[in-house]
């Protein structure tokens, strides 16, 4: 329907506004005249009462079609404040927080579109679009089950603007929850800082599976960067840190993220030397069928067949299957040994 203001003149609305309020017109009658809903009729009464003689259904605009030079100036200085933060490699902030910026002009008064701020960012060249697609990472290891992985890690920043200096937030997140399980600033990363966190987290949850790091010293001896030495005695992983000898102590398996290893291409672990093997056909739900499971395979194409390695281990009940295609690892899970009770390893 064609809108109020295209179909009556104002004198016309008026003049029906008027005998509503004489008692001549009801409601429902004006309603079915003027082609509007009983909130729109109330609305135009109100109007009509407020101001008889100056009625009108014309819109009128209630901002300026131009900022002033002092606001567009506000909106300026804000999005450089927000590029020196992104520029300034020891904070952790990579994008532009455009609602943000929009909070704190109008804690000044400065009310402005969220839209407004954005083709700003867009001239100024700071604007960034949204990234659409995330990429895979090739050794991605997915589990099936709560605890069956923790992926622990340090990361060194200076986590605020108006900090002085670095310090190091260590996590603990749960592969499979996603929960974070474990979280707390140090000055320093030094041993017994991830030493307490991992009694902190097997205090409050359990003895997990494994632990997935990266190849710190603090986590792992390598020949070559750890020694003193000229002549090396011990090699790789023949010498254990204190917080791997913990690990130990407790029965959890450590897995060092792109580990090194004198194998085979393209195999980068000795898992995918010593294993069980299977091939298996992907189906056209990007899925492969392993002794009853359903298995999601990311990134292989449909009808592809792929190469499944499975490590079972019987004295911690649990089956590693790991998925090879193209000379790569596309996907890795873990399931309970006790899902698998027909077959025999």
């Amino acid at each position: 329907m064609e809108q109020l203001h295209k179909r009556f003149t104002d004198g016309q609305v008026k003049l029906l506004l008027q005998r509503y309020c004489e008692g001549v017109l009801d409601r429902t009658t004006l309603e079915e005249v003027l082609g509007v809903g009983k909130t729109r009729f109330f609305a135009l009464l109100k109007q009509y009462r407020l101001n008889p003689e100056g009625f009108s259904l014309a819109y009128r605009r209630e901002t300026h079609t131009r900022l002033p030079a002092w606001v567009e100036r506000e909106i300026e200085h804000e999005l450089m404040l927000e590029k020196n933060l992104i520029d300034d490699s020891t904070l952790p902030i990579t994008t532009f927080n455009y609602s943000v910026i929009q909070d704190r002009l109008a804690r000044r008064g400065i009310r402005v579109a969220l839209s407004t701020i954005i083709d700003r960012a867009r001239k100024l060249g700071c604007y960034q679009p949204h990234r659409r697609r995330k990429e895979i990472h090739d050794r991605e290891v997915v589990t099936t089950s709560i605890g069956a992985l923790i992926q622990h890690d340090a990361s060194h920043h200076r986590w605020s603007p108006y900090a002085d200096k670095r310090w190091v937030l260590i996590t603990s997140l749960d592969d499979f929850s996603r929960k974070i399980l474990y979280a707390d600033f140090f000055e320093q990363e030094t041993t017994w800082a991830h030493i307490k966190a991992a009694e902190a987290l097997m205090r409050t949850y359990g003895i997990p599976f494994r632990y997935y790091v990266d190849s710190l010293r603090v986590f792992r001896f390598v020949q070559g960067r750890d020694s003193i030495w000229r002549k090396h005695v011990l090699q790789t992983d023949e010498a254990d840190p204190q917080w791997k000898q913990v690990m130990n102590l407790m029965g959890v398996e450590v897995i060092y993220a792109l580990s090194p290893a004198a194998l085979p291409k393209p195999y980068t672990s000795a898992k995918d030397v010593f294993c069980l093997r299977e091939k298996r056909m992907v189906n056209g739900y990007r899925r492969i069928s392993l002794f009853n499971h359903e298995i999601e395979v990311p990134g292989v194409p449909l009808r592809e067949e792929v190469e499944v390695h499975l490590i079972p281990d019987p004295g911690k009940g649990a089956l590693e299957v790991r998925i090879w295609w193209n000379n790569r690892m596309v996907h890795c899970v873990t399931y309970p040994l006790r899902e698998f009770p027909r077959v025999h390893f």
